[in-house]
């Protein structure tokens, strides 16, 4: 199964997967293009390291739609069947949501619905804030909203009295490899469904 990759940032989830496929965890998984809206993201550099397909494609003025039509030819071509967001920092075209329905899923430092719509550290600061004994991580399939679609995986991990969002980044990154590695797994073997 060919999977298109969309980041803006480090794709820190991204080489945990490329770990889970050199183990043969997820054989039969290819990453077979990453895209990204940021020039110098460093997840290009860990798709070009492996010599897979890596694009920037700047925004500059055209419309979201516009966009998002480059981007999805750009996974058209490289024959992705599937569609990761590992920090992609862009709202998506509703046009892009329904070509790609039920094939696009995203990832959350939180278990949404709780601090929906936040990023990185800021998410994890809020968890602290509110005083939440757990936290965790959420893939969802991608809507028109922001991290307001189907819930396809979650798991949650208890926070201790010392945590940090710092800390909190680190243990909930680890926990959204696992969610892209079983969510793979699931597509791989036909078992992802949105209703």
């Amino acid at each position: 199964m060919k999977v298109g990759v969309l980041g803006s940032t480090r794709g820190t989830d991204l080489a945990g997967i490329f770990a889970a496929i050199d183990s043969g965890e997820l054989s039969g998984i290819e990453i077979s293009v990453v895209i990204s809206n940021k020039k110098n993201a460093a997840i290009l550099d860990l798709a070009r390291e492996r010599s897979i397909p890596a694009y920037f494609i700047g925004p500059g003025t055209l419309s979201r739609e516009d966009y998002d039509r480059r981007v999805h030819n750009a996974l058209v071509e490289a024959g992705a069947e599937l569609v990761l967001l590992i920090g992609y920092m862009r709202f998506l075209s509703p046009w892009f949501v329904h070509k790609w329905w039920g094939k696009c899923l995203n990832v959350h430092p939180s278990l949404l619905p709780k601090f929906a719509g936040g990023m990185d550290l800021n998410v994890h600061q809020a968890v602290l804030d509110a005083g939440e004994k757990e936290t965790g991580a959420t893939i969802h399939f991608v809507d028109e909203g922001a991290d307001t679609g189907e819930i396809a995986w979650q798991e949650s991990i208890p926070i201790a009295p010392d945590d940090t969002a710092d800390s909190l980044k680190q243990k909930v990154q680890a926990l959204e490899v696992k969610g892209f590695v079983e969510i793979l797994k699931k597509a791989r073997d036909g078992k992802l469904k949105a209703s």
